[in-house]
């Protein structure tokens, strides 16, 4: 019985023009948002290792100088894209994509495509995962709300039961019958998604795990869409009243919440502006926590120390370049004070997206939008262990420099000169994206609220189901 009702709902929407018509529309939006978000990921990643391949190219054949002068000289770092940008940018457009490292400064990842953009593409982007997110559920809302309300407004609910249909077996039969009819839908866009996924090259590998867990989040998100479209159908007094309940239903959660939420983490936890954080950084390197232990300071501590160490009166008489200890030292206390804001600024963005993730519970899109960033890598935490991981690279490239320096240039002081074979021997950088295992199981708040929301919509749906109104 269940089969046949599934049966007679499919073919029923298959046969409605509005459903063909939605169908085609909704199947070539992901489809196209697919291929353009394909065609853009390859064109920035090949763009990116070319830019990243003239950097050091310029590095190394910078010619000779110092050490340090080189250090300054700098090369820039670009960030991966993650194989599964193209169904899903996440933060990527907004958080930038190159870094410049050079000595004493941590600059900041810059050059970010959404300063570029027009006002229309600030509103937002096509992507995969906005029409998942977005239209679809529209898409199920329009299918199914007129599943039990319209049956119950054309009398024919009625004439169903008495035939000794029971309400759990109609329920469920139409549930089947627009699942089916979704699928027909999204198939399309599945295919066209696991054929670009398996030509991303190296990283198919690590990225196939990623989209099954992505397809589950989905599956349920979509599921959990059409349990709630089936319980106000069920409840409402007339499809009217159903649609309107839906579309509340949907706003709110699609337009309002994403923009509620954000507002409100950055009030919860607020951040300082740019301005603000860097002059902090710059204030403290010059002078000290509180304006205690100043730079000049701790040179004299320093040049006092390595007198002692090795015995001699004057700097000259060191066996060492004191040039390049001097400037490592104080590259070693602007690290301390970089990691120090920055960890506060890392844990404030921390405390937001906890913020997010528990709002979630309340706004399912919030839910699915953390876990699709976060399964595509384009989220906050993976732009962090970029950061992290450029910051490391420029450290250990500077100081490598500074230790030539101080080995090498005892006797010219900051007149020594290295070749270009000390640029070459430096250290080229590789970004290793955090486990799939860890980032799926950072996602659990995510996952708790997605699995919530369908258990209970699907429970809410039923339990109307043994209370069907006839009228």
């Amino acid at each position: 019985m269940i089969l046949r009702i599934a049966r007679k709902e499919f073919v029923e929407l298959a046969r409605d023009g509005r459903f063909r018509a939605s169908a085609a529309v909704v199947g070539i939006l992901m489809v196209g948002a697919l291929a353009v978000g394909w065609e853009g990921w390859r064109d920035i990643s090949r763009e990116h290792a070319r830019a990243e391949a003239d950097s050091r190219e310029r590095f190394e054949g910078q010619g000779e100088k110092n050490p340090h002068s080189a250090a300054h000289y700098g090369l820039h770092l670009f960030k991966p894209k993650s194989s599964l940008a193209f169904v899903d940018p996440g933060v990527d457009p907004y958080t930038g994509i190159s870094v410049f490292v050079e000595a004493h400064r941590r600059n900041e990842v810059d050059y970010r495509p959404a300063r570029d953009a027009t006002a229309l593409e600030r509103f937002g982007d096509l992507t995969a995962a906005s029409v998942l997110q977005v239209l679809l559920p529209l898409v199920i809302i329009f299918l199914a709300f007129p599943a039990v309300a319209g049956e119950r407004e054309q009398g024919t609910l009625r004439q169903v039961l008495s035939l000794g249909v029971r309400p759990r077996d109609l329920l469920l039969g139409k549930a089947i019958g627009l699942a089916a009819a979704m699928g027909i839908i999204v198939l399309p866009a599945v295919v066209v998604g696991a054929v670009l996924l398996s030509r991303v090259g190296d990283d198919a590998g690590a990225a196939w795990p990623r989209a099954a867990a992505l397809a589950a989040g989905y599956l349920l998100y979509l599921a959990m869409f059409l349990a709630v479209s089936l319980f106000a159908s069920i409840r409402a007094k007339s499809g009217r009243s159903a649609l309107v309940a839906l579309l509340g239903f949907w706003i709110l959660n699609t337009m309002v919440a994403p923009r509620l939420a954000t507002d409100l983490a950055r009030r919860l936890h607020p951040t300082p502006s740019a301005l603000e954080f860097a002059s902090a950084i710059d204030r403290e390197i010059r002078e000290g926590v509180d304006g205690h232990d100043p730079q000049d300071e701790r040179i004299r501590r320093l040049e006092e120390e390595l007198l002692d160490r090795y015995d001699v009166d004057f700097v000259e008489d060191l066996p060492i370049n004191f040039q390049g200890v001097a400037l490592q030292a104080g590259e070693d206390h602007g690290n301390a004070v970089f990691d120090r804001h920055y960890d506060a600024l890392w844990s404030t963005f921390d405390h937001q997206d906890a913020a997010r993730s528990a709002l979630g519970f309340l706004a399912p899109t919030l839910a699915i939008r953390s876990l699709s960033m976060g399964l595509a890598g384009t989220d906050a935490v993976e732009h962090r262990a970029f950061a992290e991981a450029a910051e490391a690279h420029r450290r250990e490239l500077v100081r490598l420099l500074n230790d030539d320096l101080a080995t090498n240039g005892a006797d010219l002081g900051f007149m020594y000169q290295a070749g270009p074979e000390l640029w070459g021997q430096m250290p080229r950088f590789r970004f290793e994206p955090p486990p799939v295992a860890g980032t799926i199981a950072r996602l659990g708040p995510s996952w708790l609220a997605l699995g919530l929301w369908t258990i209970v919509a699907a429970a809410a749906a039923a339990w109307s189901a043994r209370t069907l109104r006839i009228d």
